[in-house]
């Protein structure tokens, strides 16, 4: 996987887990009035039994009660304020995987349009149809036969024939050769290009 593949996928898990996180540090604030409620209730019956005379032990179940609610309430309100942490640097990490995938994108435009010509050249010669071309792109990027079956909207065993096919009349075999016949070159340490 590229690494722009990888900061686009990257900010779209952030997106997700952001909005998770925005939904969980909303909602996380009708049980935590929940629990000071219950707290604040156990209090004034906890002081009303004790004006009354009620027995220790009633009053020490109360309390109890009242401060595991107390108890709750603060746990949530922790988890309040590490949910919003989070989300922050979650967008800082989005914010910066935004700058680095266009960075990156500005940086390689020209050489990315150069190889998208000399894939296009060479699927040319080897006389591809327009579906085995398609297919042989998205398995360049990455994808596999069944992702690659989704984003065509056909078969997985379409796909599949489309790529034997492309391997044959290429006189490679299989998907690393094809990604090798292309990438190869590309990949050469500095001093040997």
């Amino acid at each position: 996987m590229t690494y722009a593949s990888k900061a686009l996928l990257f900010q779209g898990v952030a997106r997700i887990v952001m909005t998770d996180v925005r939904e969980d540090s909303r909602t996380l604030w009708v049980p935590i009035l929940l629990f000071l409620t219950i707290a604040a209730a156990l209090g004034v019956d906890l002081a009303q039994d004790y004006s009354e005379g009620s027995s220790l032990s009633h009053l020490l179940v109360e309390a109890l009660a009242a401060s595991a609610a107390l108890a709750g309430a603060a746990w949530l309100v922790r988890r309040y304020f590490l949910l919003r942490g989070e989300a922050r640097r979650l967008k800082a990490d989005l914010s910066r995987s935004r700058e680095d995938a266009a960075r990156w994108r500005e940086q390689s435009r020209e050489l990315l349009q150069g190889l998208g010509k000399a894939v296009d050249d060479q699927f040319a010669r080897w006389e591809l149809t327009p579906a085995e071309k398609e297919v042989g792109l998205l398995l360049l990027k990455g994808l596999s036969h069944k992702e690659a079956a989704q984003v065509r909207n056909t078969s997985e065993r379409t796909v599949r024939q489309q790529a034997l096919a492309l391997y044959r009349k290429a006189g490679i075999g299989g998907r690393a050769e094809l990604s090798a016949f292309f990438f190869e070159d590309l990949l050469l340490p500095q001093d040997e290009r």
